[in-house]
Order: structure tokens, then C-alpha cells, then sequence
């Protein structure tokens, strides 16, 4: 009977559901980009989102001088939610949404010269998903319910789900910060390079300079006629 109750649960998991009421819309899937914002620029983002959901919004600048850059999000109706001036990263979320389309601005306008490299992850975490969770006992006989326990299954399966896509958040995050602070160690490798040729080139020319002198002081020595 247990087999029976663990074929009908991946049935559930590699096949859509039929039959089993209207279907809603689809879930909107987590989200993550790089882009380039070039100096003296500002760009912006548009992100749907469903009502009284949990939206967070996480951003680093991994490349560009100052490793800084100004950040607004502001809700669908236009409402200014965060609004931080050249940071290098951060972590915002806003609980419960509102069903709309969120506006996400990065600006470097303050940046004349220097381009910026952001990375930005938008995490949702709807309602939505508890109530597919729950739809798949419903393949299951209710006599073979009474056999085991449905709902200490449930409860390990949305367990496992949360912790796997944590730690996909997290590898992630710990991806744009190694990609920032390669970026970070490849500028100071560059400035190295060039301060230490520049030391050289100029301890080769006092050294010509110094032979040339001590050269010219010699020459200038003449005997003394008697």
C-alpha cells in the first residue's frame, strides 16, 4: 500500500494536473540579471507581482569604480517604497504586494566617467504554492490516507522545497559577491602593475641621469698646462 502511495505522489509531481478544477494563472518564477548601467545613466525595471504575496529584491554592484550606485522601487501605484543613494548592495522586501507592476531604478547619473556592473534577484513567495502542495493528496485514496501519514509528508516535502530554493538563493548571492570581488582584485592587480612599471621606469631614468653626470663631471677635467 505504501508503494502505491508513492506512485500516485510522482505521478503528481512529473504530471500536470487534469480535470482537478480551473486553472489559475501561471506562478511568476523567480528572477535574477546583470547588466551593465553606463556612466551618467539611469535605467529601470519592471516586475509584475501578484496580491499579498512576499516580494524581496536583493542588488549588488560587483564592477565599476566606488562600487556604488543610487536605488528607488516604487509600488504599482506609483508610491516611492526604497530609496537608498550610492550603496554598494542591498536587501529589501515588501510584504504583502499589491497586484501590479513594480518599477525598480538603478541610477549612476552621479558617475561621470566610470560604468557600473549591477546584479539584482527578485525572490517571490506566494500563497499560491501552499495550495499546490495540497493538491496532490487528493490522487491518493482516502482508505490509503489512513494507512500513512499524509501529513508529516506534506509537512517534509515543503520543508525540503523551502531549503532547496534557499540555497539556490544563496549560491546565487555568493556568486555575484566572488564575481565583485574578482572584479575588486583584477582593478588592483591593474593599479599595481602600473605603479610598479612607473617605479621602474623611473629608477632606470635617475640611473642614466646619475652615469651621465658622474660621465660629464670627468670630462670636464683638463690638465693644467705648465
Amino acid at each position: 500500500m505504501a508503494v502505491s502511495v508513492a506512485v500516485a505522489l510522482a505521478l503528481w509531481l512529473l504530471l500536470p494536473a487534469v480535470g482537478v478544477g480551473e486553472a489559475g494563472p501561471p506562478p511568476i518564477q523567480d528572477g535574477e540579471f546583470t547588466f551593465l548601467l553606463p556612466a551618467g545613466r539611469k535605467q529601470c525595471f519592471y516586475q509584475s507581482a501578484p496580491a499579498n504575496a512576499s516580494l524581496e529584491t536583493e542588488y549588488q554592484v560587483i564592477g565599476g569604480a566606488g562600487l556604488d550606485v543610487d536605488f528607488t522601487l516604487e509600488s504599482p501605484q506609483g508610491v516611492l517604497l526604497v530609496s537608498e543613494s550610492r550603496k554598494t548592495d542591498g536587501v529589501h522586501t515588501v510584504e504583502p504586494t499589491e497586484a501590479g507592476d513594480y518599477r525598480l531604478c538603478f541610477d549612476n547619473s552621479f558617475s561621470t566617467i566610470s560604468e557600473k556592473l549591477v546584479f539584482f534577484e527578485l525572490i517571490f513567495d506566494s500563497f499560491q504554492d501552499e495550495e499546490e502542495v495540497e493538491g496532490w493528496a487528493e490522487a491518493v485514496e482516502p482508505e490509503e490516507m489512513l494507512d500513512v501519514k499524509m501529513e508529516d509528508i506534506k509537512e517534509s516535502i515543503e520543508t525540503m522545497r523551502s531549503r532547496l530554493e534557499r540555497s539556490i538563493q544563496m549560491l546565487t548571492l555568493l556568486r555575484a559577491f566572488e564575481a565583485r570581488d574578482r572584479n575588486l582584485q583584477e582593478d588592483n592587480l591593474g593599479r599595481v602593475n602600473f605603479w610598479s612599471a612607473a617605479n621602474v621606469a623611473v629608477l632606470l631614468l635617475v640611473a642614466v641621469l646619475q652615469v651621465c653626470t658622474l660621465k660629464r663631471f670627468f670630462h670636464d677635467k683638463r690638465p693644467v698646462p705648465t
